[in-house]
């Protein structure tokens, strides 16, 4: 990775039905060029583990114009059927943004996402009636400060 390193460390609560707390430890940078990747392991409550790979890489078009292809996929340790999650590669996200800088902190993007799930996460979805695969349109506005 680059010079450009962050550690996480923090809690988050997220999960159907009902919140879970986790405790978060992670590492975010770029490993090359404008390539950003961001690793987060967790570690829930009860005990449970959880991972997190995500990375994202701006090709510029012109100078104020950005084609952003992302990727997301998510890990659990054990099956968790109460919340939907199987064990090992339970979701991915993969994602395709084009994104119009007017100055570098504020940019309209419209894209779409495609999300999957897999293996036991794909069975807790399909006993419950939903669908394992969805694509999203995605409209808004990348801001900081």
């Amino acid at each position: 990775m680059g010079s450009c390193r962050q550690l996480i460390v923090g809690r988050s609560r997220w999960g159907t039905p009902g919140l879970q707390t986790w405790a978060a430890f992670g590492l975010q940078g770029q490993a090359i060029s404008d390539l950003d990747i961001e690793a987060t392991a967790f570690i829930g409550e009860a005990g449970q583990t959880a991972a997190r790979l995500e990375a994202d890489y701006d090709l510029l078009l012109t100078n104020n114009l950005i084609l952003q292809p992302t990727a997301e996929l998510n890990f659990y340790g054990k099956n968790d059927p109460q919340r939907g999650n199987g064990s090992g590669l339970s979701t991915s996200e993969f994602g395709l943004r084009l994104r119009y800088e007017i100055t570098p902190q504020f940019a309209p993007y419209v894209g779409v996402t495609w999300d999957r799930s897999y293996g036991n996460t794909a069975d807790y979805a399909r006993e419950d009636g939903e669908d394992v695969a969805d694509a999203r349109l995605v409209v808004g506005l990348r801001m900081w400060f």
